[in-house]
């Protein structure tokens, strides 16, 4: 009989884009894969990659103590049904109120931290209260991992993760077939592109791009700042749509929208920009690199993880729009043989340290020794180094 995998994550959107490829290489190695998410236009496509989905109603950004037991109760009563052997989560709520069904249940648990976004960028009581969640939630897990030491870090110094079942990823991975690199597009006939990838928040320093773009059009009123990504209404951190259009008629940026696939985007870009807060290793810069496209990022926590500063692109000082636009002007100025140099150093280094195949072994890695201490009696409460060695544990000590 297959072994039967629950990967949940806060919306099918997010399991489509982002986790099809562990997904894929879960089911070519024998397993049975589950999905568990809301709703949305992404769930009937889940089948695409081979799994099945379970739709689960969830409040993603919502805080009310009511709605989160009541998800609680979802999560038990659905992995109860499904009994899986090993439940993966991803985001907050599923790392949380999934986890704890799970450890209920006496089901083994792999987290994936993948960034803290604005709750852990703040020190508010709701940042308490999400920490003490999480101390709860992650100290039963088998694994947890995380997409950049400096967030493994704070969590095992917080005491919110045991050190010895953190490990490190290089990310979500990226699928270098579906992402070939891409020659500089001509500027014969266009003017020279910036363009940022993500969705429309506050944190992903959206304000702070649109600002530097003011500066640098003084200067050379030519260049082109492009907006790419969904607006999100729900989110406390959005911008709105409003707000977008006035910077529209401004004539300071254009709104592209939001697409389903960001290659052509990419490919038309000369330089993709994501002056964010924190992330945990940003999706769209690794898929700009792949493409061997120069990046510009602040050099913060994930960012910096990215960017290789004046190697594959530039790193500038976060929520600083002087600096910003310093470091456009830079990019502007370069010979396109600079540029060139740039775009290949990070196809190199998508290469050598991205590539999602990683990010798939290692979850076949504790998946493996999982079924090795369940098939001894063992209790599976966190696998000891000693218990992930010998090639278990070095994968994960990425």
């Amino acid at each position: 009989m297959k072994q039967k995998i629950v990967i949940s994550i806060n919306s099918s959107w997010n399991i489509f884009n982002f986790r099809a490829g562990l997904i894929r290489a879960l089911i070519d190695h024998g397993y049975e894969v589950i999905a568990i998410a809301p709703c949305d236009e992404y769930s009937h496509r889940l089948k695409e990659l081979g799994c099945k989905y379970v739709p689960l109603s969830m409040d993603s950004n919502g805080t009310h103590p009511g709605r989160d037991l009541l998800l609680l109760v979802r999560y038990f009563n659905l992995l109860r049904r499904l009994k899986p052997d090993a439940f993966l989560g991803y985001t907050v709520k599923p790392n949380v109120y999934g986890s704890l069904a799970a450890h209920v249940l006496g089901i083994p648990v792999i987290n994936n931290i993948a960034g803290l976004g604005s709750t852990f960028i703040s020190n508010s009581y709701l940042t308490h209260i999400v920490r003490r969640l999480y101390k709860q939630a992650l100290r039963k897990s088998v694994c947890v991992f995380f997409q950049n030491a400096d967030d493994r870090a704070l969590f095992v110094q917080a005491g919110l993760a045991r050190e010895e079942t953190a490990a490190l990823l290089p990310g979500s991975g990226i699928n270098l077939k579906n992402y070939p690199a891409q020659g500089p597009a001509s500027l014969s006939n266009r003017p020279f592109r910036f363009l940022l990838v993500g969705r429309m928040l506050k944190d992903k320093g959206v304000e702070e791009f649109v600002a530097a773009a003011r500066i640098v059009r003084e200067r050379f009123p030519q260049i082109s700042f492009q907006l790419l990504g969904f607006v999100d209404p729900a989110n406390a951190n959005s911008i709105g749509m409003d707000r977008i259009e006035e910077w529209e008629q401004e004539g300071i940026v254009n709104y592209l929208g939001k697409t389903d696939d960001v290659r052509p985007f990419l490919a038309q870009a000369d330089c993709v920009v994501l002056p964010s807060y924190r992330e945990g290793v940003p999706r769209s810069l690794l898929e700009a690199a792949a493409m061997a496209r120069p990046i510009i990022a602040t050099d913060v926590v994930g960012c910096r993880d990215a960017v290789d500063d004046a190697v594959n692109g530039l790193l500038c000082e976060v929520k600083e729009p002087s600096d910003l636009a310093e470091k456009m002007v830079q990019m502007f100025d370069m010979t396109p043989e600079q540029r060139l140099a740039m775009g290949a150093a990070g196809r190199r280094k998508m290469e050598i340290e991205f590539d999602e195949k990683i990010v798939s072994q290692k979850y076949l890695q504790v998946l493996h020794s999982i079924a090795n201490v369940t098939s001894s009696g063992s209790q599976v409460g966190g696998l000891s180094p000693e218990q992930l060695e010998p090639e278990a544990k070095t994968g994960l000590e990425y």
